[in-house]
Order: structure tokens, then sequence, then C-alpha cells
């Protein structure tokens, strides 16, 4: 990959930034930084009251990347709808495996860790850096649903969930 390769994110446009989820690409501006003129794309978080500037030639190096396509939407549903695969690792082990999925932007990963974490009413409570860890998963997974889904998150939410407790049944 070369290192200019400019990606063609445009203002308005919903990203996945990889660390912080879904965010909307406010504007597109020059800034000195060191003597040396930058591009950013200003990405805005609306949910966490947080504006992002990333330089436009190491967006697609870091991992920003457009919504998922309803396709991927679809597999990640799969995903949820499977059988959960808990390691036999040691815990602290697992949760750092499953913060490298959370922050690697990929749907699929993430729906991995939800679906590992998630807990029906009948099973055992959930440590509180278990419960951590799926609800930051469940929240990227939701928030791109909405996002792709244009934007209702409530419907989102309740899309997961009716997958997750099908899954129970």
């Amino acid at each position: 990959m070369s290192k200019s390769k400019k990606p063609d994110f445009r203002p308005n446009e919903y990203v996945v930034y990889p660390a912080h989820g879904v965010g909307q690409i406010v504007s597109i501006e020059e800034q000195q930084v060191a003597g040396i003129s930058l591009e950013l794309f200003v990405i805005s978080f609306e949910k966490d009251k947080m504006t992002l500037r990333v330089p436009t030639n190491k967006a697609v190096q870091i991992g920003m990347r457009s919504l998922s396509s309803p396709d991927v939407i679809l597999k990640a549903m799969t995903t949820l709808k499977g059988k959960a695969k808990v390691k036999r690792a040691m815990w602290s082990r697992r949760a750092q495996e499953y913060e490298q999925k959370i922050n690697s932007g990929d749907l699929i990963a993430i729906a991995e860790v939800v679906r590992d974490l998630h807990r029906s009413d009948d099973q055992r409570e959930q440590s509180y850096s278990e419960r951590q860890l799926y609800e930051a998963a469940l929240e990227r997974l939701t928030r791109e649903v909405a996002a792709v889904d244009n934007g209702d998150e409530a419907a989102a939410t309740k899309r997961v969930d009716e997958v997750l407790v099908s899954r129970a049944a």
C-alpha cells in the first residue's frame, strides 16, 4: 500500500474508526502541525461527545473504514447465533484477546466477543471486567448496525437482543 494513498471518504459520511467505533466525518480541514501542512478528517463521535482529527494520508493505514455492507451485518448476526467459544485460558489472557477484537474495528470479531460474553438470565453472573467488555462490544456492534440501517439505535439494539435471546432458547 502506498504511503500517500488517499481514501475517498467524504464529509457527512459515517465511518468506523477501530478504537472508537462509528463516527461521522464533519469536515476535511488543512492544519499546520510542526511547520508541516496536514490535511485532516474531522470525525465526530456524537455519543461520546468527542472529536477526532485523523490525517487523510494515514486513515487507511490505521484501519479507518466505511460502514459494513448489509451482507457483513448479516454475517455478524449469524455469528451471534453461534455457540459461544470460550477458551480455557486465564481470564486476563482472554480479556486481552477480547479487547483486541473490539479495537480491531472488525464487525465479525466484535460479534464474536458479544456472542462469547453474552449471558442469559439463568447463567452465572458476569464479573465487572467481563460486563465492561461485553457492553463495549455490544455498543460497537449496535452502533454500526444502526448506522447501516439508517440510524435507529433502539431498533438495532432490539434486533441484536432478539438474535441473542433466540440463540439461548
